[in-house]
């Protein structure tokens, strides 16, 4: 996959990551411990998949800023490897093009 295409799907991908940081800052406090549903960050256009986790579990996704969230099966082994799955989700993470254009665009950076 060449590099343009890494950081097409990328864009795509940190789109929907935007959508979960808005998600969680309006998450009331004390509700760390309530299930959230928070958006897929696949790049799969037109993905309206939710995926419910913990407040505490969402921030150890973010706690790498190349670091995304999806439902099992959406992850795209050419541009992302697998980190931590689970039953309900699984995290994957960015590398090259696509991992360096995750960097740039993390809204906590």
């Amino acid at each position: 996959m060449d590099d343009e295409h890494q950081r097409r799907l990328a864009s795509n991908e940190a789109v929907f990551r935007e959508v979960n940081e808005g998600i969680e800052r309006g998450q009331w406090p004390g509700d760390e411990d309530q299930l959230v549903s928070f958006r897929c960050e696949c790049a799969r256009l037109g993905c309206n998949a939710l995926v419910e986790l913990r407040l505490d579990e969402y921030e150890s996704v973010r706690s790498d800023p190349c670091q995304f969230l999806m439902i099992p099966g959406h992850e795209l082994p050419e541009l992302e490897a697998v980190v931590e799955p689970t039953p309900a989700f699984v995290i994957v993470r960015k590398d090259g093009e696509a991992g360096r254009h995750a960097d740039e665009t993390d809204p906590r950076s």
